[in-house]
Protein backbone atom coordinates (compact mmCIF):
# COMPACT_ATOMS: atom_id res chain seq x y z
CA UNK A 1 0.00 0.00 0.00
CA UNK A 2 1.36 3.42 -0.94
CA UNK A 3 0.89 6.41 1.40
CA UNK A 4 -1.69 9.11 0.69
CA UNK A 5 0.92 11.84 1.15
CA UNK A 6 4.70 12.08 0.90
CA UNK A 7 7.14 14.77 2.06
CA UNK A 8 8.09 17.57 -0.29
CA UNK A 9 10.48 19.47 1.94
CA UNK A 10 8.51 20.41 5.04
CA UNK A 11 5.16 19.98 3.25
CA UNK A 12 3.09 16.85 2.86
CA UNK A 13 1.71 16.47 -0.65
CA UNK A 14 0.05 13.84 -2.83
CA UNK A 15 2.51 11.48 -4.56
CA UNK A 16 1.75 12.73 -8.07
CA UNK A 17 2.03 16.32 -6.89
CA UNK A 18 5.54 15.64 -5.59
CA UNK A 19 6.58 14.35 -9.02
CA UNK A 20 5.34 17.56 -10.60
CA UNK A 21 6.85 19.82 -7.97
CA UNK A 22 10.26 18.17 -8.11
CA UNK A 23 10.31 18.42 -11.90
CA UNK A 24 9.41 22.09 -11.70
CA UNK A 25 12.24 22.76 -9.23
CA UNK A 26 14.84 22.05 -11.90
CA UNK A 27 13.32 23.79 -14.92
CA UNK A 28 14.31 27.38 -13.98
CA UNK A 29 17.81 26.49 -12.75
CA UNK A 30 18.92 23.96 -15.40
CA UNK A 31 21.11 26.42 -17.33
CA UNK A 32 22.96 27.57 -14.23
CA UNK A 33 22.82 24.35 -12.20
CA UNK A 34 26.47 23.36 -12.62
CA UNK A 35 27.74 26.81 -11.68
CA UNK A 36 25.48 27.00 -8.64
CA UNK A 37 26.44 23.50 -7.56
CA UNK A 38 30.15 24.28 -7.74
CA UNK A 39 29.89 27.60 -5.89
CA UNK A 40 27.42 26.58 -3.21
CA UNK A 41 29.36 23.41 -2.36
CA UNK A 42 32.75 25.16 -2.66
CA UNK A 43 33.76 22.51 -5.15
CA UNK A 44 33.10 19.63 -2.77
CA UNK A 45 30.51 18.07 -5.08
CA UNK A 46 33.20 17.23 -7.64
CA UNK A 47 35.39 15.71 -4.94
CA UNK A 48 32.48 13.62 -3.65
CA UNK A 49 31.64 12.28 -7.12
CA UNK A 50 35.24 11.32 -7.86
CA UNK A 51 35.46 9.57 -4.51
CA UNK A 52 32.29 7.65 -5.29
CA UNK A 53 33.39 6.56 -8.74
CA UNK A 54 36.66 5.32 -7.30
CA UNK A 55 34.69 3.04 -4.96
CA UNK A 56 32.51 1.61 -7.71
CA UNK A 57 35.28 -0.45 -9.29
CA UNK A 58 34.26 0.12 -12.91
CA UNK A 59 35.96 -1.95 -15.58
CA UNK A 60 36.56 -1.58 -19.31
CA UNK A 61 33.33 -2.18 -21.21
CA UNK A 62 30.97 -1.89 -18.23
CA UNK A 63 27.51 -0.57 -18.99
CA UNK A 64 26.48 2.12 -16.52
CA UNK A 65 23.13 3.74 -15.76
CA UNK A 66 23.43 7.26 -14.33
CA UNK A 67 20.04 7.54 -12.68
CA UNK A 68 18.72 11.06 -12.04
CA UNK A 69 21.80 11.94 -14.06
CA UNK A 70 20.92 15.59 -14.73
CA UNK A 71 23.79 17.37 -16.48
CA UNK A 72 25.90 14.24 -16.63
CA UNK A 73 28.67 14.63 -14.05
CA UNK A 74 28.60 11.01 -12.90
CA UNK A 75 28.14 9.80 -16.49
CA UNK A 76 31.26 11.61 -17.65
CA UNK A 77 33.33 10.18 -14.81
CA UNK A 78 32.00 6.69 -15.49
CA UNK A 79 32.63 6.95 -19.24
CA UNK A 80 36.20 7.95 -18.55
CA UNK A 81 36.75 4.65 -16.73
CA UNK A 82 34.80 2.24 -18.93
CA UNK A 83 36.46 2.93 -22.30
CA UNK A 84 35.46 3.01 -25.95
CA UNK A 85 33.23 -0.05 -25.89
CA UNK A 86 31.06 0.94 -22.97
CA UNK A 87 27.58 2.43 -22.79
CA UNK A 88 26.72 5.05 -20.20
CA UNK A 89 23.10 6.19 -20.02
CA UNK A 90 21.96 9.41 -18.36
CA UNK A 91 18.40 8.77 -17.19
CA UNK A 92 16.46 11.73 -15.83
CA UNK A 93 12.87 12.93 -15.94
CA UNK A 94 13.87 16.55 -16.51
CA UNK A 95 14.73 17.20 -20.15
CA UNK A 96 16.06 20.71 -19.51
CA UNK A 97 18.70 19.37 -17.15
CA UNK A 98 19.94 16.87 -19.72
CA UNK A 99 19.91 19.52 -22.44
CA UNK A 100 21.99 21.78 -20.21
CA UNK A 101 24.65 19.09 -19.98
CA UNK A 102 24.96 18.44 -23.72
CA UNK A 103 27.68 21.02 -24.35
CA UNK A 104 29.77 19.57 -21.52
CA UNK A 105 29.24 16.04 -22.81
CA UNK A 106 30.04 17.17 -26.35
CA UNK A 107 33.53 18.19 -25.26
CA UNK A 108 34.28 14.75 -23.83
CA UNK A 109 36.31 12.21 -25.85
CA UNK A 110 33.73 9.65 -24.65
CA UNK A 111 30.75 11.62 -25.96
CA UNK A 112 29.76 8.87 -28.41
CA UNK A 113 29.38 6.43 -25.53
CA UNK A 114 27.01 8.61 -23.49
CA UNK A 115 23.26 8.55 -24.16
CA UNK A 116 20.43 10.61 -22.67
CA UNK A 117 16.99 9.15 -21.99
CA UNK A 118 14.10 10.92 -20.30
CA UNK A 119 12.26 8.72 -17.85
CA UNK A 120 11.03 8.03 -14.33
CA UNK A 121 13.56 6.48 -11.95
CA UNK A 122 10.78 4.57 -10.21
CA UNK A 123 9.83 2.83 -13.47
CA UNK A 124 13.06 2.35 -15.43
CA UNK A 125 12.62 1.69 -19.15
CA UNK A 126 15.24 -1.04 -19.44
CA UNK A 127 15.06 -4.81 -19.38
CA UNK A 128 16.16 -6.89 -16.42
CA UNK A 129 19.88 -7.31 -15.75
CA UNK A 130 21.04 -4.75 -18.34
CA UNK A 131 23.79 -2.85 -16.46
CA UNK A 132 26.95 -3.62 -14.54
CA UNK A 133 26.61 -0.49 -12.42
CA UNK A 134 24.11 2.20 -11.43
CA UNK A 135 24.98 5.63 -10.05
CA UNK A 136 22.46 7.84 -8.29
CA UNK A 137 23.66 11.32 -7.37
CA UNK A 138 21.53 13.54 -5.13
CA UNK A 139 18.32 11.99 -6.45
CA UNK A 140 17.09 9.56 -3.82
CA UNK A 141 15.61 12.40 -1.71
CA UNK A 142 13.43 13.32 -4.67
CA UNK A 143 11.89 9.90 -5.16
CA UNK A 144 8.21 9.69 -4.34
CA UNK A 145 8.55 6.06 -3.30
CA UNK A 146 12.25 5.30 -2.65
CA UNK A 147 11.54 1.61 -2.11
CA UNK A 148 10.15 1.32 -5.65
CA UNK A 149 13.13 3.09 -7.15
CA UNK A 150 15.60 0.89 -5.27
CA UNK A 151 13.81 -2.26 -6.41
CA UNK A 152 13.93 -0.98 -10.00
CA UNK A 153 17.66 -0.39 -9.68
CA UNK A 154 18.06 -3.93 -8.35
CA UNK A 155 16.05 -5.27 -11.30
CA UNK A 156 18.13 -3.62 -14.05
CA UNK A 157 21.48 -4.56 -12.48
CA UNK A 158 23.19 -7.73 -13.58
CA UNK A 159 24.01 -10.30 -10.90
CA UNK A 160 27.08 -8.97 -9.12
CA UNK A 161 26.28 -5.45 -10.35
CA UNK A 162 27.17 -2.45 -8.17
CA UNK A 163 25.15 0.45 -6.88
CA UNK A 164 26.57 3.83 -5.87
CA UNK A 165 24.37 6.43 -4.16
CA UNK A 166 25.62 9.91 -3.27
CA UNK A 167 23.24 11.93 -1.14
CA UNK A 168 23.28 14.96 1.10
CA UNK A 169 23.11 14.41 4.85
CA UNK A 170 23.44 16.38 8.06
CA UNK A 171 26.65 16.83 10.04
CA UNK A 172 26.79 14.73 13.19
CA UNK A 173 28.43 17.43 15.32
CA UNK A 174 25.91 19.80 16.87
CA UNK A 175 27.99 22.95 16.38
CA UNK A 176 28.64 22.23 12.73
CA UNK A 177 25.00 21.31 12.21
CA UNK A 178 23.91 24.72 13.59
CA UNK A 179 26.34 26.48 11.26
CA UNK A 180 25.10 24.39 8.33
CA UNK A 181 21.51 25.27 9.21
CA UNK A 182 22.35 28.98 9.10
CA UNK A 183 24.16 28.58 5.78
CA UNK A 184 21.36 26.51 4.23
CA UNK A 185 18.50 28.82 5.10
CA UNK A 186 20.15 32.24 5.17
CA UNK A 187 23.22 32.30 2.92
CA UNK A 188 22.52 29.68 0.26
CA UNK A 189 19.17 31.10 -0.95
CA UNK A 190 20.69 34.57 -1.33
CA UNK A 191 23.64 33.30 -3.36
CA UNK A 192 21.39 31.01 -5.37
CA UNK A 193 19.13 33.90 -6.32
CA UNK A 194 22.15 35.82 -7.64
CA UNK A 195 23.32 32.86 -9.72
CA UNK A 196 20.05 31.31 -10.85
CA UNK A 197 17.54 34.12 -10.46
CA UNK A 198 15.46 32.11 -7.99
CA UNK A 199 15.91 30.76 -4.46
CA UNK A 200 12.91 28.42 -4.26
CA UNK A 201 14.65 25.23 -5.42
CA UNK A 202 17.41 25.74 -2.89
CA UNK A 203 14.99 26.26 -0.01
CA UNK A 204 13.42 22.96 -1.03
CA UNK A 205 16.92 21.42 -1.11
CA UNK A 206 17.60 22.55 2.47
CA UNK A 207 14.24 21.28 3.70
CA UNK A 208 14.50 17.95 1.89
CA UNK A 209 17.87 17.20 3.46
CA UNK A 210 16.35 17.66 6.91
CA UNK A 211 13.39 15.34 6.38
CA UNK A 212 15.47 12.66 4.64
CA UNK A 213 16.30 9.58 6.74
CA UNK A 214 19.64 9.20 8.49
CA UNK A 215 22.36 7.20 6.71
CA UNK A 216 21.69 4.12 8.84
CA UNK A 217 18.06 4.11 7.73
CA UNK A 218 18.95 4.68 4.09
CA UNK A 219 21.39 1.77 4.20
CA UNK A 220 18.67 -0.44 5.67
CA UNK A 221 16.28 0.58 2.85
CA UNK A 222 18.93 -0.48 0.34
CA UNK A 223 19.22 -3.86 2.10
CA UNK A 224 15.44 -4.26 2.08
CA UNK A 225 15.50 -3.86 -1.72
CA UNK A 226 17.64 -7.01 -1.89
CA UNK A 227 21.17 -5.63 -2.02
CA UNK A 228 24.14 -7.14 -0.24
CA UNK A 229 27.43 -5.68 0.99
CA UNK A 230 25.67 -2.40 1.83
CA UNK A 231 28.08 0.16 3.23
CA UNK A 232 28.10 3.89 3.73
CA UNK A 233 30.65 6.53 4.60
CA UNK A 234 30.14 10.14 5.60
CA UNK A 235 32.04 12.77 3.66
CA UNK A 236 33.17 16.27 4.66
CA UNK A 237 32.07 15.98 8.28
CA UNK A 238 28.76 14.44 7.22
CA UNK A 239 27.65 16.99 4.61
CA UNK A 240 27.19 14.11 2.19
CA UNK A 241 27.11 10.33 2.40
CA UNK A 242 28.24 7.68 -0.08
CA UNK A 243 26.42 4.35 -0.15
CA UNK A 244 27.69 1.29 -2.00
CA UNK A 245 25.98 -2.04 -2.49
CA UNK A 246 26.04 -5.11 -4.70
CA UNK A 247 23.41 -7.32 -6.27
CA UNK A 248 23.89 -10.95 -5.34
CA UNK A 249 25.82 -13.04 -7.84
CA UNK A 250 24.14 -16.09 -9.29
CA UNK A 251 25.55 -19.42 -8.21
CA UNK A 252 27.34 -21.26 -11.00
Amino acid sequence: MTPDTVPFGYREVAPEEKKRLVREQFDPIAATYDLADAILSAGLDEHWRKKGISLLGLKEGDRVLDLCGGTGDFALLAAGRTGDHSRVVIYDFNRKMMEAGRRKIGRSPRRDNIYCIQGDAECIAFVDEDFEAVTLGFGLRNFVHPELGLREIYRVLKPGGRLLVLEFSLPARRGLRSLYHFYSFRIMPLVARLICGTAGPFRYLAESIRVFPAPEEVAESIRQAGFQEVRFQRLSQGLATLYTARKEKQES
